[in-house]
């Protein structure tokens, strides 16, 4: 590990803190409500981007990101309900959301962000092998690759 990447806050072990507090079958539908906020950091940072490349495939990112929160949403017919009250039970996930990133160089924001998929990707898989039902299952492992593909892309970019 370089001196860079020892003073990248570690993205896995504050989502794993954040996750303590919420009761384990919640926990997918407060992933899928920040997967939405990773998709606005995706849109804010491909706004903000000079090289039209990158700028198109931060943008296809977020889509990925949008994609996954479809996917988990559509597991829970009250999921928009059950996340607005995570969020309002729990006002320091958007503050941790906007402070995390903010400040820091963008070339430390895509890393950390790079391994908040990972992370997610992980999640995902783990969430997958504890749901009972095969379609939960197959929908929550197809998740994975997107969290993948995006932080592929990101590396890509460091």
């Amino acid at each position: 590990m370089t001196n860079n990447e020892s003073t990248i806050p570690n993205v896995a072990e504050i989502l794993s803190q954040v996750l303590r507090n919420i009761e384990t079958g919640r926990q997918p539908l407060l992933l899928a409500a920040l997967e939405r906020l990773a998709a606005e950091r995706y849109r804010t940072w491909a706004s903000e981007h000079p090289d039209p490349s990158v700028r198109e495939g931060l943008l296809a990112c977020a889509d990925r990101e949008e994609e996954i929160a479809r996917r988990v949403e559509s597991l829970d017919p009250n999921a928009f309900a059950i996340q607005d009250k995570l969020l309002s039970d729990h006002p320091e996930l958007l503050d941790l959301n906007r402070t995390l990133f903010e400040g820091r160089p963008l070339k430390v924001q895509f890393a950390m962000q790079a391994q908040g998929e990972m992370a997610g990707a992980a999640a995902w898989r783990a969430y997958a092998a504890a749901a009972s039902d095969s379609s939960a299952q197959e929908s929550l492992q197809s998740c994975s690759p997107l969290e993948e593909a995006n932080a592929a892309f990101l590396r890509g970019l460091l």
